[in-house]
């Protein structure tokens, strides 16, 4: 494989790549197609690739790249049935990577992008995106989470400042349902996404749900964190039907004004300024069990098929292209999410998420190249909402284990 092409993509603002290369052999013909499948995550979605794959092929004549867009509905219908044809596309923009790599279907970075690109990505998220030690997926953008606080509510309270321990997060919310209409906390167990919820939580402890070796729920970490959001519901800190809340109902809630703290993600910024953009809030860290900096992070990734066709040099320089900041940077902003690459946050002027861009590199990830993770995220979904019903956070957890381990 040829770096030329590469070279020319990492400053392809002021060269045109193929053409300025006339012993590359890809150039010969004039024309190489990549296939691209993307995830739509928006209305802005379909323009946002079709403006960067313009650019990139302006930059470099006689590679085209056709896209083709799903919803997160039909994507994972579309792209298995595409694997199982031996008609993947070059390039895919999803969430999970790993069975493709057990499949052996993927490029691996170092195959395609240059050093530069592969040490820009924050190193969390690299690590993420690797099986065995070797990267294969390409973060896209970051979701991490961090704490909403209604200002207004923690002043009328006499909160002076927002939490930063479990402790004072206890006291803020205790002050917030003794002296107003609201509810201190707001604690999503139900079904939609209860795995994150608790996953805070049980990060906060010095827990977590394990490693892509081994799922462990049911450690001491964990089930002190269980007991600490349950000691929450029970003493009426929460919503009373917190072992059904779901996260999204839950957090718009919260932007009316009905609770005094909730866990959110960086979209929520966006359904503030839409719903009600009067509300006084802050958006502070995760308070934990003894105010460590932490986060939990998700990642969709890009990645790379092995066709027939070796294409990875004009795929390489399409990724190459796309994570130069003045390409990316809008793309991720615009879809209102967080930059994964270093150059990125440096460069980011969106001040609203700069609380979340802070806690990036504290970011840690579920097990998901794990495959009894999937186990484990669906017994968490249908199970952990039991302590809110006087189930034993211990016996609850130790069943949520016993899923997993009998997968």
């Amino acid at each position: 494989m040829t770096r030329r092409l590469r070279a020319t993509a990492l400053v392809a603002a002021t060269a045109m790549a193929l053409t300025a290369c006339s012993g590359d052999d890809s150039a010969d013909d004039g024309s190489v197609e990549l296939t691209m499948l993307a995830a739509s995550y928006s209305d802005n979605t379909k323009r946002l690739w079709e403006e960067v794959i313009t650019k990139f092929e302006d930059a470099n004549p006689g590679v085209t790249v056709n896209l083709e867009i799903q919803s997160w509905e039909n994507i994972n219908d579309v792209i298995r049935t595409r694997v199982q044809t031996n008609e993947a596309p070059d390039i895919l923009s999803i969430d999970a990577f790993a069975g493709y790599v057990e499949d052996d279907l993927l490029y691996s970075a170092d195959e395609l992008v240059s050093q530069e690109t592969i040490d820009d990505f924050q190193d969390a998220f690299r690590e993420n995106a690797s099986v065995d030690g070797k990267q294969y997926g390409f973060p896209l953008f970051a979701s991490a989470r961090a704490l909403f606080v209604n200002d207004d509510l923690l002043e009328q309270a006499g909160v002076e400042q927002p939490p930063t321990t479990w402790d004072e997060l206890y006291d803020a919310a205790k002050a917030v349902t003794d002296s107003t209409d609201a509810y201190g906390y707001g604690l999503p167990l139900g079904s939609e996404e209860s795995q994150a919820e608790a996953g805070i939580w049980f990060l906060g402890a010095g827990g977590g749900y394990g490693t892509p070796d081994e799922i462990t729920v049911d450690t001491p970490q964990n089930l002190e964190a269980a007991q600490f959001m349950k000691r929450l519901y029970d003493d009426g800190l929460t919503q009373p039907d917190a072992g059904a809340t779901q996260r999204t109902p839950m957090l718009d809630q919260f932007i009316q004004g009905r609770f005094g703290m909730a866990m959110g993600l960086p979209p929520i910024v966006g359904m503030i300024e839409e719903k009600n953009p009067d509300l006084n809030y802050s958006i502070v860290d995760i308070p934990t069990k003894d105010d460590e900096k932490v986060t939990l992070g998700v990642a969709d990734h890009l990645m790379a098929f092995r066709n027939d066709e070796d294409k990875a040099e004009e795929i390489g320089a399409f990724f190459d292209f796309f994570y130069q900041p003045e390409n990316y940077l809008s793309f991720v902003e615009t879809e209102g999410f967080l930059p994964v690459t270093k150059s990125g946050a440096e460069e980011s002027t969106n001040e609203a998420m700069e609380p979340f861009l802070e806690l990036l590199p504290h970011a840690q990830f579920y097990p998901s190249t794990n495959p009894s993770w999937a186990t484990a995220q669906a017994a968490m979904q249908s199970q952990i909402g039991l302590i809110t019903a006087g189930n034993d956070p211990k016996q609850v957890l130790a069943a949520i284990q016993a899923e997993v381990d009998n997968a």
